[in-house]
């Protein structure tokens, strides 16, 4: 036993190439570190060599702490003996197959009649010209084996009530099942949750659980699984205790041997109850969104700030033109994007990638369509939602064809803009043009010309022929209009028969008269309606920016002042603004002004003129003429509020308060017995406006108990042009059936027809006094005079001569026919406190 004595490394009996095979043994193992030059305690260690035979040549104790004492002697093969033939195996097995094998812990026999845990370490090595070797150590560990050996117990241990705990506490419940799918372990809280005992759920027991409806569903999900042996994910129902239903999960996964063949099923049920009635709420909801993004015909452009993936639903590609299979590519919705709204897009999609986009924004883009190239508006309204931190995580953009609607849009906003009959921009578009057109012309030191033109005699075409030819006129000259007119000139119809035209190329005076002599000639020439010839004169108003006016508003008005003046000077001519037509404008409204203060003050009185039976000299009635007193000046004629007789509300007023003062004459006239014969009153086209001016004036007669005998009416020719000539004719026929004289005024100065003679009821010509104050001087005049007086008799209507003021027109008058007269030879016009008519006969 003397080689077991113990020794120290350094004198070691191994060769020194073989100590470097044995140091270079024990530090490469990771079981124990040996440093030889260290003077420390060594392991409880032998070192031994055996043959290639496995014949031990040399053991010697490398440690006085190694405790074995050895059954038997283990030179040569006596080893074997202090093994048992399982260990015996194993270190044989090890040895042969690895020239190096890793270290083995085995029970060697020891002579007390225990067994010792000893740690074996080897490693065969082939020297030149020598035969192998093997070279180990053992170690005695069987302390550390025990400790081990405890620890792992305990670890066991605690494994298993791990386990145990894990399946009991768990909420889910862990399963087996055999290769084929049949159920062979399952969890306690199976029965917990369901009332069924765990051994009735194996096999396919399970299966009475499960909702009928999963049924085939899950059975051949679970068969398909085991044919493929891919692990298994379910959801199905399951009936608990209280015999309402639960959604469960159910995973599964299969453990194969090493050649792949399934031995069993390990699975888990977990609850998802409440998950999946959520994911139904959710996906209820998503189906909601769906059909109303579906109903409204909505684009999504769904976008994932996180993965940057970018997708299009089918709705959006539809908008686009694009197929399904197009991928939802930036550079895309680029190309189709209208080149003046690309910048827009790009700066989105720039806003997109650094991550600045606001959380709602809305967009108007211009696309076109991908298969047909059709113009189509898009309206997006995008939302953004964002992390805790504020970083993007998800733009969500609709896209809403708002093609239609921009179309109807426009359609509204050009009709509101433009005239429908000529197509031209109206009032509203043309002025805001015109202001913009000052403002580019003063910025640049330049001026242009406008011009105000109005259609003459519009509605004598309306009465005479019709609206539609009317209607025909004014389209007729708003295209002749354009045709001439300067291509950069800007056009409108400003209402009725009145339109605009500014340009810039109309710079000045000279160019405005050479283009209107132009557009005037222009005119002359028929317009052709239905066959018939339509006559068009223009009367027009010029002028030019910074030479009469500075501003728009003041522009306007001084061609409308210039347009005034042309219509007052016969029409069919051009007048270029004057300071002397503010002038006469100022007048005007002065007289409209004063009017306003006639009718409010009630300052206007009648005064009578006689109308007088120029044979015998006999009075027949009286025209009320209006005369108004002026506080200060006295008693005024009409002409100096004359303007006011074309303002309708004015007339209408000055008519109401002459029929008041003459009609409370007559009253008082007839009261006291005296005969006024028949005594007219002036009305003018607006007093038929309303619809029931003959209504009002009947109703005044029969309050005031005046015969409708001694009442008249006076009319000019205007009355017959308007558009209420309908409503002129009723009212006539109203007064002639109930008794009232009606007299055309005037008559030979306006536009009357001999078919209005026919159409109205009238009983009285008068001729307009410029024909009788010539009448002895001008064969003219004297011819017209002879022809009215000769046409009344025709028409058995009585004719008055207005304006006689010699004797010898008298005789003139008498020697034509006409025996009736009103002038101030025969009378002045009077107040009624100045003259009493004659009485009736008898009356005393």
């Amino acid at each position: 036993m003397d080689r077991f004595a113990d020794r120290r490394f350094q004198d070691a009996w191994l060769t020194p190439g073989e100590d470097r095979i044995a140091q270079d043994l024990f530090l490469n193992h990771n079981d124990v570190l040996f440093f030889p030059v260290f003077d420390r305690v060594l392991p409880p260690l032998l070192r031994w060599v055996a043959d290639d035979r496995g014949r031990l040549v040399t053991v010697e104790r490398e440690s006085s702490h190694f405790l074995p004492r050895f059954l038997a002697d283990p030179i040569g093969l006596g080893w074997r003996a202090l093994l048992t033939r399982q260990d015996r195996r194993a270190l044989l097995k090890a040895a042969s197959a690895n020239e190096r094998p890793p270290p083995l812990t085995l029970s060697l026999r020891c002579i007390d009649g225990q067994d010792r845990w000893c740690l074996i370490r080897m490693m065969r090595v082939s020297m030149p010209g020598q035969q192998a070797q093997w070279y180990g150590t053992l170690e005695d560990v069987h302390e550390r084996h025990d400790r081990d050996s405890r620890a792992l117990a305990a670890a066991l241990a605690e494994s298993r009530e791990h386990y145990r705990a894990s399946v009991e506490l768990s909420p889910q419940v862990p399963w087996t099942a055999g290769p084929h799918g049949d159920i062979q372990e399952v969890g306690p809280r199976w029965f917990e949750l369901t009332g069924m005992a765990p051994h009735r759920a194996l096999g396919t027991g399970w299966l009475g659980a499960l909702h009928p409806d999963d049924m085939e569903r899950v059975v051949a999900i679970w068969r398909g699984h085991l044919a493929s042996g891919g692990p298994v994910d379910v959801d199905y129902r399951i009936r608990l205790r209280d015999g309402d239903y639960r959604w469960m999960r159910a995973r599964a996964a299969a453990r194969r041997d090493a050649k792949g063949s399934i031995l069993r099923w390990y699975g888990t049920l977990e609850d998802v109850h409440a998950e999946r009635l959520a994911q139904n709420a959710l996906s209820d909801s998503e189906e909601r969104f769906r059909l109303a993004v579906q109903s409204a015909r909505l684009g999504i452009w769904d976008f994932d700030c996180v993965t940057s993936i970018r997708t299009w639903s089918n709705e959006f590609r539809r908008m686009l033109g694009l197929d399904e299979d197009q991928p939802a590519s930036a550079d895309i919705a680029l190309t189709l994007v209208h080149p003046d709204d690309r910048a827009r897009l790009q700066g989105m999609l720039d806003a997109v990638a650094i991550g600045v986009v606001p959380p709602h924004f809305e967009a108007t883009l211009r696309i076109y369509r991908a298969d047909n190239g059709a113009l189509r508006w898009l309206r997006s309204t995008g939302w953004t939602t964002r992390s805790e931190a504020g970083r993007a995580l998800r733009i969500v953009v609709t896209f809403r064809d708002m093609t239609d609607e921009h179309e109807a849009e426009e359609r509204i906003r050009w009709a509101a803009t433009h005239d429908p009959m000529t197509h031209l921009p109206n009032r509203a578009l043309w002025q805001a043009t015109l202001e913009a057109m000052v403002a580019r012309a003063q910025a640049d030191g330049k001026q242009f010309g406008l011009l105000l033109l109005d259609i003459d005699d519009l509605k004598r075409t309306n009465d005479s022929m019709g609206h539609d030819a009317g209607d025909a006129l004014l389209c007729a000259f708003a295209e002749r209009l354009a045709s001439v007119a300067p291509r950069d000139a800007v056009l409108g119809r400003l209402g009725g028969d009145e339109f605009g035209l500014a340009a810039p190329s109309l710079s000045d005076s000279a160019a405005l008269e050479r283009f209107s002599a132009g557009l005037i000639e222009n005119m002359r020439m028929p317009h052709v309606h239905q066959g018939r010839s339509l006559d068009c004169g223009v009367s027009i108003g010029g002028a030019v920016l910074g030479e009469h006016a500075e501003r728009a508003e003041d522009l306007l008005k001084a061609a409308d002042l210039a347009l005034y003046a042309s219509k007052a000077a016969g029409r069919g001519r051009l007048t270029l603004f004057q300071s002397s037509l503010r002038s006469e404008a100022q007048q005007r409204s002065s007289m409209i002004r004063m009017a306003r203060q006639v009718v409010a003050d009630r300052l206007a009185i009648p005064y009578y003129q006689p109308r007088i039976d120029m044979r015998s000299g006999r009075v027949l009635g009286y025209e009320a003429l209006l005369r108004w007193h002026h506080p200060r000046l006295g008693v005024q004629l009409p002409g100096s509020i004359a303007p006011a007789f074309d303002h309708a509300e004015i007339a209408v007023a000055l008519t109401g308060q002459m029929l008041d003062a003459v009609l409370g004459d007559i009253a008082r006239w007839l009261q006291a017995g005296f005969d006024p014969g028949r005594v007219a009153i002036n009305t003018s086209a607006a007093d038929f406006a309303s619809g029931d001016f003959a209504d009002r004036v009947l109703g005044l007669l029969d309050r005031a108990a005046i015969p409708t005998a001694h009442f008249e009416i006076e009319v000019t020719e205007s009355v017959f042009l308007g558009r209420g000539a309908e409503q002129v004719a009723d009212a006539l026929q109203q007064f002639a059936d109930a008794g009232v004289i009606v007299a055309l005024d005037d008559f030979g100065t306006g536009f009357a027809s001999l078919s209005h003679l026919k159409q109205y009821p009238v009983d009285v010509l008068k001729i307009d006094r410029s024909f009788v104050r010539n009448i002895e001087q001008d064969a003219g005049d004297a011819a017209i005079v002879d022809a009215i007086v000769k046409l009344g008799g025709s028409f058995g209507m009585e004719v008055v001569a207005e304006g006689v003021e010699t004797a010898s027109q008298v005789d003139f008058l008498l020697n034509q026919g006409c025996v009736v007269g009103q002038g101030f030879h025969l009378g002045r016009p009077q107040p009624t406190g100045s003259f009493s008519p004659p009485r009736f006969a008898g009356y005393r």
